[in-house]
C-alpha cells in the first residue's frame, strides 16, 4: 500500500479557524432553519420545561456523535476504539480511531452517520413538536457546527481512487492505494 494522500485537519487549517467556522455555521443553521419553522408554528406557546434536557443533550452531544460514527462500523463488524480527552471544563472531546483501515464506502458511512441519525431527526423533532421546536433547533444547529470536520472528510474522502482504503489514527486519515491499483483511480 502507498500513501495518496494524508489528512489533518488541525495542521491545514489550525484549531481556532475550525471552531470559528463551525461557529458560523451552527450560527447560520440556526438562522436558516428558524424562520421557516417559526412561519410554519407560528406563535405557539414555548414550554420553558424543554431547557433542562437540552442542556444534557448538548452536554453528551460529544459523546452521542462520536457513537453515530462507530454505529455503522460495529455493524459492518470493524472494530474501533474511544479515545476520551479532557481539554476544556465542560466539554470532552471524544475520538474514535479504527484499528485496521477501512474502504471508501466504509469511511463516508461512518463520517456522514451522525448526519443521517441525529441532525435529520432534529429537523423532524423541530416540525413535529411545535411547543419544542426552538430547542431541536438549537440542538440540531449545535450538531450541524459539530459535523463541519465531518464534511471536509467526505469532501477529501469522494476525492480519493475508487478502490482507496482509509485510515484514522492520531488525529489524521490517511488515504491509502494499492501500488497495482493506481492507475485505476
Amino acid at each position: 500500500m502507498n500513501c495518496w494522500k494524508t489528512i489533518n485537519f488541525n495542521k491545514e487549517f489550525g484549531m481556532n479557524r475550525l471552531y470559528l467556522q463551525s461557529f458560523l455555521i451552527g450560527l447560520l443553521a440556526f438562522i436558516l432553519l428558524y424562520i421557516p419553522f417559526s412561519v410554519k408554528h407560528g406563535t405557539a406557546d414555548l414550554y420553558e420545561s424543554g431547557i433542562i434536557p437540552l442542556i444534557l443533550a448538548i452536554f453528551f452531544m460529544p459523546i452521542m456523535h462520536t457513537s453515530m460514527h462507530i454505529l455503522p462500523l460495529i455493524m459492518l463488524n470493524k472494530r474501533a476504539r474511544l479515545i476520551f480527552k479532557r481539554n476544556t471544563l465542560f466539554f470532552p472531546i471524544v475520538n474514535y480511531y479504527t484499528k485496521k483501515h477501512l474502504t471508501k464506502k466504509a469511511s463516508l458511512l461512518a463520517a456522514g452517520a451522525p448526519t443521517l441519525l441525529i441532525t435529520i431527526p432534529g429537523i423532524m423533532g423541530a416540525w413535529l413538536f411545535s411547543e419544542y421546536y426552538v430547542y431541536f433547533l438549537i440542538f440540531t444547529s449545535v450538531h450541524m457546527a459539530m459535523t463541519f470536520t465531518d464534511f471536509l472528510y467526505i469532501l477529501y474522502i469522494s476525492k480519493a481512487p475508487k478502490r482507496s482504503y482509509i485510515e484514522n489514527s492520531n488525529n489524521e486519515i490517511t488515504i491509502l492505494v494499492n501500488s497495482d491499483n493506481k492507475s485505476a483511480g
